[in-house]
């Protein structure tokens, strides 16, 4: 889909849903006002402020953007908002969208938001406001939330995470095909690299200069912290957004998608946050990418509610207009039964199903097998490409539940096969394998992915997950490796809730790559970003009663 289609579509879809709530004001009774609001530091921040003519005090719904390109959908918002009885204010971020000073992702949307939001509490005309937006947008809500102004009533924030560390890494191994493209579209200036050949440039911290053109400081810290413990994460804008989550005081609205790249993110913020704060917040997850449409192949996908803004205004409608407290809770869209689980609380799995792989027969057992082996070897040049994934988005044909290749499709990767199920079967929760692994070389990676395989064959992936030795244990910090050592490695994946049909299987891939969802391992020690060179490097796979390595299924019974 090009440009102007995806624009058009998003348009149709925006109006589809407009149409279902009745407008109170004709276009030509909004009134359009442009102004430059002034922050602490005397740059003024462009301001598009839509409403009906004449109606004060009113609800306000407001957000701030870093997106000039997406002024045709706030354009619309401002309209058709407005008609509906509602102000709606949409501010550009420092340096971009014709805000004065110099765009810097990220860093300053704290200090400047809440100069924003309590400017906007000030006005007389604001009656109420409620904060809403989507992936950047959302990060804007979130950086602000601990400092809000007494007329602001609730935030629904979509498709973003405040745990930057876990959306740009995953046991040492960076997203690239999200953050690296993200960079190279956020560099303020027209790129004409190709995405590929820049996630594979090493070393990766020359990449901005070397292909880009550009220098991108903010973009070479990213890369080169990969430890938790590093103070880049620890202190600072990424370790206020980290802990806001537990500041919470308005109600929230948390959605994601189960094939959105921040989903991950998202859930850390909604875990760590105390029980009364959750009794406020409603969290939401379809089957949806990171632009909330449908990312199912080969499951049936009639209720997935893929709506962007009808909810919002249902949102706003009880907040703002009748001042009712919304309650708090979760909604999940189970894949596989096309239907929503709602409950007061996140539901939590009944019991775990342990399924130990058997290298010598391919397969996957209830019971341990005799010990074996099973080898492959790893090039980090010819990576494994990613076809099913949670974290991609640059490479949209990659993200989502899609059909995969028939098992052991090339020599790096391992299949193992389970008997068919017996009933239907409802997994909720983060699926987890436990492998005994060792590799020639200092540090390495492995992957996998899980799969459900229908009676007529097809294979379709429901989650994947990766480590490295180095962050072996899901350890914040680097370890070190003695090459053809033994060791216990664990692949944790973000939660699903899928039900697995009566007569399907499970398939279980390993590998050692997953590219561009993650950066390539390199078969080096060290962090990822600074590395040169690469080697390939022999992977082994133990499995036995001694060295039992097994895929951990959490399953719900309702």
């Amino acid at each position: 889909m090009g440009p102007e289609d995806y624009v058009q579509s998003r348009l149709a879809k925006y109006r589809d849903e407009f149409s279902q709530i009745p407008a109170l004001f004709e276009e030509s009774q909004i009134d359009y006002e442009e102004i430059m609001v002034p922050v602490r530091d005397g740059v003024r921040m462009k301001t598009c402020i839509y409403r009906p003519h004449g109606v004060e005090p009113l609800p306000v719904l407001f957000q701030r953007s870093c997106y000039p390109g997406d002024q045709v959908f706030y354009e619309y918002y401002g309209r058709e908002l407005a008609r509906r009885g509602y102000g709606y204010v949409v501010q550009y971020s420092r340096g971009t969208g014709g805000s004065e000073g110099v765009w810097e992702p990220n860093v300053n949307e704290r200090s400047d938001g809440i100069d924003a939001i309590h400017w906007l509490n000030e006005q007389p005309w604001v009656e109420s406001i409620g904060f809403f937006g989507a992936s950047y947008l959302a990060l804007t809500g979130w950086a602000i939330i601990d400092q809000l102004p007494e007329k602001v009533k609730g935030m629904y924030l979509s498709v973003y995470g405040t745990n930057r560390f876990a959306s740009a890494y995953n046991d040492g191994l960076f997203r690239q095909d999200i953050l690296t493209a993200w960079s190279m579209g956020n560099t303020g200036k027209e790129l004409h690299a190709d995405l590929i050949e820049s996630c594979k440039y090493r070393p990766q911290i020359h990449v901005d200069e070397d292909l880009w053109g550009v220098s991108l400081p903010w973009y070479q810290d990213m890369i080169s912290h990969t430890d938790f413990t590093d103070d880049y994460w620890q202190k600072g804008f990424w370790s206020i957004l980290r802990t806001n989550p537990t500041k919470v005081k308005v109600p929230v609205v948390i959605e994601d998608g189960w094939y959105d790249h921040h989903l991950g993110s998202a859930l850390s913020g909604y875990f760590d946050m105390p029980e009364d704060i959750k009794a406020n917040t409603m969290v939401r997850i379809g089957p949806w990418n990171h632009g909330m449409f449908c990312a199912l192949e080969g499951h049936t996908c009639h209720n997935d509610k893929g709506e962007i803004i009808r909810p919002v205004l249902e949102w706003a409608q009880n907040l703002l207009k009748e001042k009712k407290h919304p309650k708090g809770g979760v909604s999940l869209y189970i894949v596989g039964r096309d239907q929503w689980l709602n409950a007061d609380q996140w539901p939590q799995a009944d019991r775990c199903e342990k399924f130990y792989l058997d290298t010598a027969l391919n397969a996957l057992s209830k019971n341990a097998p005799e010990t074996h082996t099973s080898s492959f070897v790893y090039d980090p040049e010819n990576p494994v490409p990613s076809h099913g994934a949670e974290s991609c988005f640059a490479s949209h044909n990659a993200v989502g539940s899609l059909k995969q290749p028939k098992p052991r499709y090339r020599e790096d990767v391992l299949s193992f096969i389970s008997e068919p199920f017996e009933e239907n079967t409802l997994i909720l929760g983060k699926i987890s394998a436990d492998l005994y692994v060792s590799s020639d070389a200092e540090d390495t990676a492995f992957s996998m992915k899980v799969m459900e395989v229908f009676e007529n064959g097809d294979a379709y992936n429901i989650r994947s997950g990766i480590t490295t030795l180095a962050y072996r244990g899901h350890s914040g910090h680097r370890q070190t490796y003695t090459p053809d050592e033994i060791v216990k490695v664990n692949i944790e994946t973000w939660d699903i809730a899928w039900e697995v049909k009566k007569g399907s299987r499970i398939r279980l891939d390993i590998s050692s790559s997953d590219f561009p969802q993650y950066c390539a391992h390199s078969n080096y020690p060290g962090v990822w970003a600074l590395q040169d060179k690469t080697k390939k490097a022999v992977q082994t796979i133990y499995s036995g009663k001694d060295m039992p390595s097994v895929l951990n299924i959490p399953v719900c019974d309702q």
